[in-house]
């Protein structure tokens, strides 16, 4: 017995939203791979010179420094949270990476 041409169109189109369902499902777990390859490569490292950065805490705000190169780098919101340090608490907090 052979489908009718609705049944065949109905059958088609679910075939398809099952294919695209699954692929989408590959798309976004092979982006989470790739989210997660980068990070270990990337995690720590200055983006000027590629070598490791030290994490130092200072009031709850975390300065990552360049062993290399000498950068100091902020994740986001940490620039606002030091923009809101008394000028005394940014001296203190500059004189850690003073050499």
């Amino acid at each position: 017995m052979k489908p009718s041409e609705l049944e065949a169109e109905f059958i088609a189109r679910e075939e398809f939203n099952k294919r695209k369902k699954a692929e989408e499902e590959n798309h976004r777990k092979l982006k989470e791979d790739e989210k997660k390859a980068l990070k270990a490569l990337h995690n720590m490292r200055c983006p000027k010179c590629g070598m490791e950065l030290i994490e130092i805490d200072y009031r709850e705000i975390k300065v990552d420094k360049c062993s290399e190169c000498d950068g100091i780098w902020l994740d986001a919101g940490e620039l606002e949270a030091v923009s809101k340090l008394e000028k005394t608490g940014l001296d203190k907090l500059f004189s850690v990476f003073k050499k």
